[in-house]
């Protein structure tokens, strides 16, 4: 039964992805009321982790829903990719709630409009569930928890250099720092950094914790 499950929240979370990245991609509206935030169009929608956490759990997703339909077995790097990518739109769940929802000019409401009501909702939420619930595995050890913090370093290191090349006067301008992490000073990138790669590694944690089978 867990592994039917396992499929259908696969499948579901590929096709969400999907669409999710469609309307994003041409700027289709689906939602009406609260102005979206972190949301553009084409391919600077590469831009948000949030859309690059959920493209890569989509891939994933995908990858594992072939694999249970051939009955092909599922590697150990398979469930490392995995736990990366929960651990990213983990992340991206739990930044939105705590942390832009509450700065966000239309608030939390503005954050869950048109394709990130499943970027920063839905597809996080089934992908947490599918990985701790449904795809329990012995595969992963303790020092794999350190695979989950990957895409967070890219990003930061990415994140971090786009803001340094474009400082004026020790500040950064929105527009640049989309997630409003240096809008005190740019010295607090260096502050900001660590503690999403902490913080990510503690995600990583836990989803492997929840995810070992017993």
């Amino acid at each position: 039964m867990k592994k039917k499950i396992s499929l259908t929240l696969n499948i579901i979370i590929t096709l969400l992805t999907i669409f999710a990245s469609i309307i994003m991609f041409t700027g289709i509206k689906i939602t009406s009321g609260t102005e979206p935030i972190l949301e553009t169009t084409k391919l600077g929608m590469f831009k948000f982790f949030t859309v690059d956490s959920n493209m890569f759990m989509g891939l994933i997703a995908l990858l594992f829903t072939i694999l249970q339909i051939t009955k092909k077995e599922i590697t150990k790097n398979m469930y490392r990719l995995n736990l990366m990518a929960t651990t990213s739109v983990g992340l991206t769940f739990l930044i939105v709630f705590t942390y832009l929802g509450k700065i966000a000019p239309g608030g939390i409401k503005s954050m869950l409009q048109n394709s990130n009501l499943f970027f920063h909702l839905i597809i996080p939420v089934l992908s947490i569930i599918n990985f701790t619930i449904f795809e329990r595995t012995d595969k992963l050890k303790l020092k794999d928890t350190l695979y989950g913090i990957i895409p967070t370093v890219i990003y930061a290191v990415l994140y971090v250099t786009n803001l340094l090349l474009h400082v004026e006067n020790g500040k950064v301008s929105p527009i640049y720092d989309w997630y409003w992490f240096v809008q005190n000073g740019i010295k607090t990138a260096f502050i900001v950094a660590p503690a999403m790669l902490l913080i990510s590694y503690i995600i990583s944690l836990i989803l492997w914790k929840l995810n070992k089978r017993r």
